[in-house]
């Protein structure tokens, strides 16, 4: 282990309109370097300052309502937040919002009272009144007993920044952030996007290790070779460090933002599957499980919030997976799996798998306006909502016999009466009306060749696994739930 002090991390958080984008300005135009290629900074979604000597890392987060998925994966990637409330307002929605987040991810806090130029306002009666609401939302302020410090500054005349980036390195230096360059890089996407000269292009925040040129790595499903490496700036780097923002090329697909890289994309991945097992076991079939795919990470996460907004009283929409790019065999094949639908927006079904979404009889739906596809999930929902669940019977056989098989197994001999039964479908056999068991087709054989699907009119034999203690007269019905 080589561990050492890394710049702090830091995200500006706070309500709409109350100076953080013009706060993060001033900091950048006023203490980042002139670039090389001719002090043009480039939006990458983070940058670093120098103040004192020593470097910080700003997340510049988005302030839209739309994008507050963002936003939160903003707090959790930083170790430092700075929450801006604007003296004329004091403590607002997205305020108490941002606090959620901050809060949740365990970061410590510095509180930056913006707008103290304003000459309409009675500063202290102001004051007074945004602590008492930071008391109230449980901020415990310095002066108080408490841990976190307050700042008073004007993002517009400069006022107070100052005193704000020396309490940063002050607060960094207590918690004592470190990190070991020595180490494989581990990091987050925090933006991500299909350059049309570059590809497939992430900024990813280094949070420890080293990332380098020639370094594979793996962010989420998108995979790739780091072929460029550049600052903030635009300057080609060969290698980025602890706390380092760099965007990278040499990607196959565009990675989600969020998607992460290295021991912490470890960890993520085990919860992605953990979670996936558990939605397995559970096998709620009054929930609409959706993968969705989209061409942009914002349309993505517009759709999302949209979507969620959608969910909030009566919680019937899974997020299965998002993601960005084509919709590929990974997608159908996951879809058929838990038994969800596939959403594309401005996304395009690959051939494969399309032919694999016919035969796994999975329900996959492309659309390039957004309204469009949010009223067809609605109505899906609503009906969702009235019937309890929202299911197709694709095929029925009558049981007219049973054959012994192996020690303990036995085939049900069928006639196909409606539709058709395939190998993968999920099955279930009814007697008079009731489910009695819900399976899957170990074999399916006509006479005595084994199909892999028969259709109305057939007769056939079916194994089922696991088995159902099923009697002559009891119907077997493939379905899906959509």
């Amino acid at each position: 282990m080589s561990e050492m002090n890394r710049p702090p991390i830091v995200t500006i958080l706070g309500h709409v309109d109350h100076g953080k984008t013009t706060l993060l300005d001033f900091i950048r135009k006023s203490a980042v370097a002139v670039s090389e290629h001719g002090g043009i900074t480039q939006h990458i979604g983070a940058y670093q300052i120098t103040t004192n000597s020593k470097l910080i890392t700003f997340i510049d987060t988005p302030g839209h309502a739309a994008f507050e998925k963002m936003r939160s994966r903003g707090a959790k990637v930083a170790d430092i937040a700075v929450l801006v409330v604007a003296a004329d307002d004091g403590v607002m929605p997205q305020t108490i919002e941002a606090v959620k987040h901050i809060q949740e991810a365990k970061v410590p806090l510095i509180v930056a009272v913006n707008k103290i130029d304003l000459p309409e306002i009675d500063k202290n009666i102001q004051l007074a009144k945004i602590k008492k609401q930071l008391s109230d939302q449980k901020i415990n302020l310095e002066e108080y007993g408490g841990d976190v410090p307050l700042v008073l500054l004007s993002a517009k005349t400069g006022e107070g920044v100052d005193k704000l980036l020396e309490m940063i390195l002050l607060v960094s230096e207590l918690h004592e952030i470190k990190g070991d360059p020595t180490l494989p890089a581990a990091g987050v996407v925090i933006e991500a996007n299909l350059d049309k000269f570059k590809g497939p292009v992430a900024t990813i925040l280094i949070r420890n290790g080293t990332l380098k040129k020639g370094d594979q790595v793996m962010l989420g499903e998108a995979k790739g070779k780091v072929r460029g490496l550049f600052d903030f700036n635009g300057k080609v780097l060969d290698w980025a460090g602890p706390s380092t923002p760099v965007e990278v090329s040499g990607l196959e697909a565009v990675p989600a933002v969020g998607a992460t890289l290295g021991e912490l994309a470890e960890v993520k991945e085990a919860e992605a599957i953990q979670s996936l097992v558990d939605k397995l076991k559970q096998g709620d079939a009054k929930t609409l499980k959706v993968i969705i795919k989209a061409d942009k990470q914002g349309s993505l996460e517009a759709i999302q919030a949209s979507l969620e907004k959608m969910n909030e009283e009566k919680k019937v929409i899974d997020f299965i997976y998002t993601g960005t790019g084509d919709i590929g065999d990974e997608n159908v094949k996951l879809a058929s799996t838990v038994g969800a639908i596939v959403i594309g927006f401005n996304a395009k079904l690959v051939p494969t798998a399309a032919k694999l979404a016919e035969t796994e009889h999975v329900l996959v739906r492309t659309y390039n306006i957004i309204y469009e596809l949010l009223d067809d999930i609605e109505e899906v929902v609503q009906t969702l909502l009235e019937v309890g669940q929202l299911e197709e019977v694709l095929g029925k056989a009558n049981i007219i016999a049973e054959f012994p098989h192996g020690k303990n197994e036995k085939i049900a001999g069928c006639r196909m009466i409606e539709g058709l039964i395939a190998k993968g479908q999920r099955v279930r056999v009814v007697r008079e009306g009731e489910v009695i068991g819900e399976t899957k087709l170990k074999f399916l054989k006509k006479v005595k060749e084994e199909v892999n699907k028969v259709e109305k009119g057939n007769d056939c034999g079916m194994l089922f696994d696991p088995p159902v203690d099923f009697m002559i007269g009891d119907v077997v019905e493939s379905f899906r739930v959509l």
